[in-house]
């Protein structure tokens, strides 16, 4: 079993997001400062941290449960490799993050 494709591409697709970030972060702390404006006005004050840990730990659990299933699709199906991997982690992915909507919906009620 070779999952070096999927990490690679996953990885790249990782990757490419965060640079695209941080690069537009520092433009927007850069500008601030260049206005005489202190970066602590984009830190928002009632932003709820546990939230935020919470929503990436469903989702982590959620990927993690994506490639389990996929590794079983890949043994046991004559599914191949790359489908039963995407679509799993796509799936559980997506499912984490409605769980996690719904959670937080039921929260502010």
């Amino acid at each position: 079993m070779d999952i070096t494709g999927v990490v690679a591409i996953i990885s790249v697709f990782g990757i490419i997001p965060l640079c695209i970030f941080l690069v537009h972060r520092h433009r927007e702390r850069k500008a601030l400062i260049e206005k005489g404006l202190s970066a602590e006005l984009l830190v928002s004050a009632t932003k709820d941290r546990t939230q935020e840990s919470l929503k990436y730990g469903i989702l982590l659990i959620g990927l993690a449960i994506g490639i389990l299933v996929g590794n079983i699709l890949d043994e046991y199906t004559r599914m191949s490799e790359e489908v039963s991997y995407f679509s799993m982690i796509f799936l559980f992915g997506g499912l984490a993050l409605l769980t996690f909507y719904s959670l937080a919906k039921k929260n502010k009620e």
